[in-house]
């Protein structure tokens, strides 16, 4: 059974527990719970017919230690927080509550006493961990580390891995893309609306080459779908959280300027929201999942990219390219990526790509003519690890890095060697190609490049 965090597990009597039922009745289950936690702190040790009461939310349960005599229980599990929280006991018997939600069930205690986690990915990691304690526990118990935890140091690439899909990295036109309309006029102050559709997946992608994990998206890709606007735009998101995902989600536009505990609470699977906002600012933003743990969210693939041109547009150009850099802290194959593993405060992440996949466009390059105009989109969106973006061989004459420009054709002759990036923080960035060859597109942070972030921009037919 894979575990998100370390526990302790004992020698593991019978435990058994039936179908949960819901208080559908219960005014204030919420209150009741707490009532009830008060009175079993008071008796002290629980004995056999007593009801157990836990009660969950970000991320911790009360208790995180009962103490009862082995025997049969009722028991309630409520959930106080704001996203879906479950708890699994030591044979793997999950019980699930929505938020305000109180799911009545039985258990047997052992001698040896019982675990319990919150088996959703990343809570356990945070706190949501627990013991049931029967004073017979015997002094010999088995460690059992989880998928995620600090101890899963390396992770050993498959040969049997799908074949990693290779991101388009061109940049849209404004209100096109995968689930966007742009509908002229269509916006209630009279300007235009962009229509989007996201709906959030979570499935197995390649992340690089052998490396298969469980990733969460927006519309189906990691990153997710670009979306291209000019200041004035009305953006209408419908988010969608399909009934078959495990997770409560949510997102957060940078680009707009909205009320926290509104558009961007959290929805639980089988869930939709209204997400709506002018571009007022021009910029490269971020979009990204704000659900706690909001680092493993971000860190397993739910992020995105926001352009939003001056309302008189960007001047045009061919060549346009969408780079967004993220880092990946592998998880065994197959699974979620390692929150433990972000959480540290040096993270040391197992990979950098751009678009999503590690060493993509060294693979496959990006192909630009031979002296002409080229703007790249960039985002650093993290999220912990700062960006040193830098193209071999050439020099940026145009830069635009969270409002402050560097023109092209600037008196004095300036130019741009790197574009340093905080998480969260974008650029666009315009050069031209001197002759063919191969530019290698880095971030000039060197111990990097060689873990995935390293690309090639292929120019003319890349020979010198």
């Amino acid at each position: 059974m894979n575990r998100a965090t370390r526990w302790m597990v004992a020698s593991v009597a019978a435990l058994a527990v039936v179908a949960p039922a819901c208080l559908a009745d219960d005014p204030d289950p919420v209150g009741d719970a707490l009532a009830g936690l008060e009175e079993q702190a008071v008796a002290g040790e629980l004995q056999p017919g007593d009801t157990m009461i836990f009660t969950g939310d970000e991320f911790s349960f009360t208790p995180e230690e009962v103490r009862a005599a082995p025997g049969h229980y009722n028991a309630t599990f409520t959930n106080v927080g704001e996203i879906r929280h479950d708890i699994t006991f030591e044979d793997g018997t999950t019980v699930v509550a929505d938020p305000g939600e109180t799911v009545e069930f039985e258990l047997d205690v052992p001698p040896d006493g019982l675990s319990y986690i919150c088996e959703i990915p990343g809570h356990a990691d945070s706190g949501m961990v627990g013991r049931i304690v029967t004073g017979n526990e015997s002094e010999e118990v088995e460690l059992v580390v989880a998928e995620g935890s600090e101890a899963v140091a390396v992770v050993e690439p498959d040969p049997a891995a799908p074949p990693y899909r290779r991101a388009d990295p061109q940049a849209p036109a404004r209100g096109e893309g995968p689930g966007m309309t742009l509908i002229e006029g269509g916006a209630d102050d009279g300007g235009d609306l962009i229509e989007v559709e996201l709906v959030m997946t979570e499935r197995l992608m390649t992340v690089a080459e052998g490396y298969e994990q469980k990733v969460w998206t927006f519309g189906d890709t990691v990153p997710g779908p670009p979306i291209r606007t000019r200041v004035g735009d009305t953006v209408r998101v419908r988010l969608v959280n399909p009934i078959e995902n495990e997770l409560s989600h949510s997102i957060d536009f940078h680009a707009s300027q909205v009320a926290w505990n509104d558009e961007m609470r959290s929805i639980a699977p089988g869930e939709e929201l209204i997400y709506e906002f002018t571009t007022d600012y021009a910029g490269v933003w971020m979009y990204h999942c704000g659900t706690d743990p909001v680092l493993h969210h971000i860190a397993n693939g739910m992020f995105g990219m926001v352009i939003t041109e001056p309302a008189s547009g960007l001047a045009p150009i061919d060549n346009e390219f969408v780079l967004v850099q993220n880092e990946w802290y592998l998880g065994e194959q197959g699974a979620v990526s390692s929150l433990a593993k972000a959480n540290v405060g040096a993270p040391s992440p197992d990979l950098i790509m751009f678009n999503g996949v590690a060493f993509q466009y060294l693979d496959d390059p990006i192909e630009v003519p031979t002296g002409e105009r080229v703007r790249l989109f960039v985002l650093n969106v993290g999220p912990s690890i700062d960006s040193s973006f830098h193209i071999v061989g050439t020099i940026f004459d145009t830069v635009i890095k969270e409002g402050v420009a560097l023109t092209r054709g600037n008196e004095g002759s300036w130019g741009s060697q790197a574009v340093d990036l905080a998480p969260a923080q974008g650029a666009i960035i315009e050069l031209e190609t001197a002759e063919d060859g191969l530019y290698p597109i880095v971030t000039h942070a060197f111990n990097f490049p060689g873990r995935g972030a390293l690309g090639l921009l292929k120019s003319g037919d890349g020979e010198p």
